[in-house]
Parts: C-alpha cells; structure tokens; sequence
C-alpha cells in the first residue's frame, strides 16, 4: 500500500486511488484491491494480500494433530471439506495409515457434493456481481439442497468437518444415499433451466465473453489451478492425472476451456467450467451410490489418540473446488508439528490480479474477480 502511494505521487496525470474492498459486496470476504484508475480504465490494481492475518499455519504447529483438523475448516469456508481431507491424507501418508475403502467412498460422496455447494456459490455470486441477482436465489436454493445432506452427514452446514486422520467421524446415515440420489435428481434438469437463464442468457455472455483472459502459458506460469487453469485450455485435474483415494473407480469428463463465446480463458470460460463440473460431480456421485460398499468395511482405521510421527516430512494433493490443494508437514516425533503449510489456489491466482486487470474498466474488473472465485482465509493463512 505504501509502495503504490509512492509511485502513485509520481505518476503524471489525473490518475486516481482508490481501495475497492475490504468491506465491499463484489469483493467476496474481506479482500481488498488497491486500484489505480485513469477515468473509468484501470491504470493497475493490487490485491492487498496478507488483510485477514488468521495464522491457521501457526496454530497448526501449535495443536496436536487430531486436533487440528477442525481449524482446517477455516481455510476455505465454502468448500471446508477438501481442506478436512487434504490434512488428514497428509497426516495418514506420514504416519503410514491406510483408509479403508468405505471411508475413501465416503470422503468421495461428502467431497464431490461440497463441489456442488461450492460451485453453486460461484456462479451465483458471479451474476450478481455483474448485476444478475436472480441466478443467485436459484443457486443458493440448490446449495442449500446440498447443505441438508451435507448437515446430516456431518453436523454442520457451513465448516463442515467431516474427515478424520484414518477415514472418516461416521458412516453415511440410513437412507442417506436415496436422498442423495433424489437431489441429483432433482440438481440435473434444474441445471438446464439455469442454463437457459443466465448461461446462454446474450447480455450476460456480452459481459464475460473476452473480457480478462488469461492464456494457458499465463496460467502455467502464475501457477493457477483448478477451474481457472482449466478455462484456459489446460487440460489437468488431480482426480484424473493424479489419482488418489477410490477416483480411478469413476469415470467422469474434465472441462476444458475453448472460446466458446469468445477468447479461450476469458471470464465466461472460467463460469462455463464450474457450471460443467457441477455436473461431472453429480455424474461422479451417481457411481459412488451405485458402488458404496456396504459389507466387512469400517469408516475409519485404528489411529492412536496420542500421534507421535517420527522425524519425517509429507505432502498431499488433492483437487478442491479451488483446484490443487497441498499440505506439507514436517515432523519432530513430538505431539506437535514442527512446520504444517497449506497451498491453496487462491492464493496463486491472485498473483495475476495485477497483470490482467491493466486496461480493464472498473466494471469488467469485478467481473474478472468474480470470475476467479477467491475465498479470503484461502489467500492469508
């Protein structure tokens, strides 16, 4: 901030300053955007990283290692259970604990339906964003849907925390899977008519077609993941090319960015890529009804309560609604970890806020930031 108010006093002409955040409705949390504005054309726009300061690095070096697993919750808050079971497979590779497969099918089935929540998020935070305000009482009807199940699954409908280190708190519920299998029901001719109303809706295409794209060797090299280097025309996704857990048991279709109203990597490739895998997970959850195993399982292995890894270190990776999201930890043998880090992909997609905001207008600016889909914990740990 200081640096830019520098360089601010430096520059020529009637260039403008102005903070678009911290509490601002476009900004998604309390994210701030320092911009610098000649008229209506963005000059440049800095994000502010480091505004929320919640330590949740540190004070996992600070827990025992069961008793992190709730704080990882907060790290994305919309999309908490990818964050649970990136910790916990960490934790199992560095402790040498296998999970047993109706646990794996469990983590599957509370994963891909958080994708669904968290994607409906997305999209519906995005029309609005850009003016569209009924698209998100459609997808906030949807996730609530989504967060029933997720509830009764877990307890909790908003830092849901349901991994464990060895599997998971409990089985799925009775009839747990028929009110799922009725929500996809449900979830998939309703996509449609979302579809007719805001994906194919020409004033809304006109307002993310070309608008910020980002090529797939920007998006390579700014180290972006998930939906938002797949709209770019990368063809890469962790369940796929990287399996872990039971995902080579399902198939399923990773979407992939083409231009299709516009430029390969625009704003309206990044929308197109979530509503797809909203889809994709459903098509995901149907075979994990169908192949549940049912008998001679158990949800959780035989942990001690008391970890004490012996001087080692580990990494996991997993495909969040986010994209890629890491945990390194290293070991001392004491109860504690000595160093727990979390890679997160909003955080690396802010790093090219800076360069792709130059020359856009205010509005298409918040329109590219929606694009994104940042979740503020997921920028500052």
């Amino acid at each position: 901030m200081s640096q830019l108010s520098i360089q601010r006093q430096d520059a020529p002409g009637d260039d403008l300053l102005i903070n678009f955040g911290p509490q601002h409705p476009s900004t998604h949390g309390v994210i701030n955007l320092v911009v610098e504005t000649d008229g209506e054309v963005i000059t440049r726009a800095i994000p502010d990283v480091g505004y929320l300061h919640r330590s949740l690095e540190k004070i996992g070096e600070k827990c025992t290692y069961h008793g992190y697993m709730p704080y990882t919750d907060r790290i994305d808050y919309v999309a908490a259970m990818f964050a649970n079971e990136g910790y916990a497979r960490v934790i199992e590779r560095l402790q040498g604990i296998e999970v047993p497969q109706q646990a794996e099918y469990c983590r599957v089935l509370a994963c891909e339906l958080c994708r669904i929540a968290s994607h409906m998020i997305a999209v519906g935070t995005n029309a609005t964003d850009i003016g569209a305000v009924t698209p998100l009482l459609h997808a906030t009807r949807e996730r609530e849907y989504a967060n029933d199940l997720l509830e009764e699954l877990c307890g909790a409908r908003l830092t849901y925390n349901y991994m464990r280190i060895g599997g998971v708190s409990a089985p799925v519920p009775i009839g747990w899977l028929d009110k799922l299998s009725r929500f996809l029901d449900h979830l998939e001719p309703i996509m449609i008519e979302f579809n007719r109303l805001i994906t194919e809706n020409e004033i809304y295409v006109q307002r993310l077609a070309n608008i910020a794209p980002i090529s797939a060797k920007e998006a390579i090299a700014f180290g972006l993941v998930g939906p938002n280097l797949r709209a770019s025309g990368v063809d890469w996704d962790l369940r796929r090319d990287v399996p872990y857990g039971v995902y080579p048991d399902f198939d399923f279709e990773v979407p992939v960015g083409r231009g299709e109203r516009g430029t390969v990597g625009d704003c309206y490739d990044r929308w197109l890529m979530r509503v797809r895998e909203i889809l994709q997970s459903a098509r995901i959850l149907r075979q994990a009804i169908e192949k549940y195993p049912t008998e001679g399982e158990f949800v959780a292995a035989k942990v001690p309560r008391k970890l004490k890894p012996k001087a080692n270190e580990a990494q996991s990776r997993i495909e969040s609604a986010r994209g890629e999201m890491a945990y390194y930890v290293v070991a001392d043998g004491g109860e504690n970890p000595y160093r727990v880090r979390a890679r997160t992909g909003s955080f690396a997609v802010m790093t090219i806020v800076e360069k792709i905001s130059r020359g856009l207008m205010i509005q298409d600016l918040i329109a590219f930031f929606a694009s994104i889909d940042v979740v503020a914990p997921e920028i500052d740990r």
